[in-house]
């Protein structure tokens, strides 16, 4: 059964098989990785081998020939590609892990003192279609304000630009990212995906979070600093991978200084205190934060 199968149509089965094992039971590390590999590796794999797959048909079909095998090959290669749909988000599809099972969870303070709007963010697919589809983002917040997705070229039109930054949390610098510059909203020059970053190192729970796309030069700690909820941090701006002025924010297992890929993380669930509402925000939420501590 295998000879006629293949080997190497056995072997790849048997991979795809460990892969989604590895995503759904396994979890961790290893899901985050099995899940970029299916997302990103074995469709490009697919493609290549169905185009092989599919000459060689043609031929066959020209010698008047039949081939289970080359069958089960196109067959096969369809299972590589089939991924794809989920990483263009044709059939959008949350990375399959769970607040019960992920742990730890964190609660922490809003990191900003004007009324906020939530981009994208929950536990949903619908409510935070950027970011639940990846492992590392699972539970990340994209945050704005008034206004906000108005197709202004002025970064200076969006509500959140330029506003102050507090740390949500007690821990340590671990790493900051202050000279990227700010790009113009709609455009794609973006040196980085992050932009300008600080990441810090929770002290509760020895995991991270990381906010990203501040403002150039506007980041005030620096590596090896002690900060508390409150403590300011920097701005908001529009640098690295964005389509206007926000603060991304999320949790994470790795040192995202450590990880070969910012996909290649476990995302943790982060939940706020001292908000009006779900601890969780959903997709356009108002949040009207409660005073900070400092």
């Amino acid at each position: 059964m295998l000879r006629k199968y293949g080997y190497t149509n056995g072997a790849l089965t048997g991979f795809i098989l460990l892969l989604w094992i590895s995503v759904f039971f396994i979890g961790g590390i290893y899901g985050a990785y099995s899940w970029a590999i299916l997302k990103l590796v074995l469709p490009i794999l697919g493609a290549l081998g169905l185009m092989i797959n599919l000459i060689m048909l043609i031929i066959y079909i020209v010698k008047k020939q039949k081939s289970a095998k080359l069958f089960i090959n196109i067959v096969v290669n369809i299972m590589l590609i089939f991924p794809i749909l989920m990483t263009m988000n044709i059939t959008p599809f949350a990375y399959p892990n769970t607040i019960e099972r992920a742990h730890p969870s964190i609660t922490v303070s809003w990191p900003l003192t004007s009324e906020t709007v939530v981009g994208w963010g929950g536990n949903d697919v619908k409510e935070n279609l950027p970011h639940a589809v990846w492992a590392s983002e699972r539970w990340a917040y994209d945050l704005v304000m008034e206004p906000y997705s108005i197709n202004s070229e002025s970064n200076e039109d969006y509500g959140i630009w330029n506003k102050e930054i507090y740390s949500p949390v007690s821990g340590i610098v671990i790493a900051v990212s202050n000279n990227e510059a700010d790009i113009t909203p709609g455009t794609e020059d973006f040196k980085s995906i992050e932009g300008n970053y600080v990441y810090i190192k929770i002290k509760e729970t020895g995991t991270y979070l990381l906010l990203n796309h501040l403002k150039k030069g506007s980041v005030s700690v620096e590596v090896g600093n002690t900060v508390e909820p409150g403590d300011f941090i920097g701005r908001v701006g529009n640098s690295g991978s964005s389509s206007e002025p926000h603060l991304h924010i999320h949790h994470q297992r790795q040192d995202p200084t450590k990880v070969i890929h910012p996909v290649l993380a476990e995302g943790l669930p982060l939940f706020f205190h001292d908000i009006d509402g779900n601890s969780m925000p959903n997709k356009d939420t108002f949040i009207k934060p409660h005073p900070l501590l400092k």
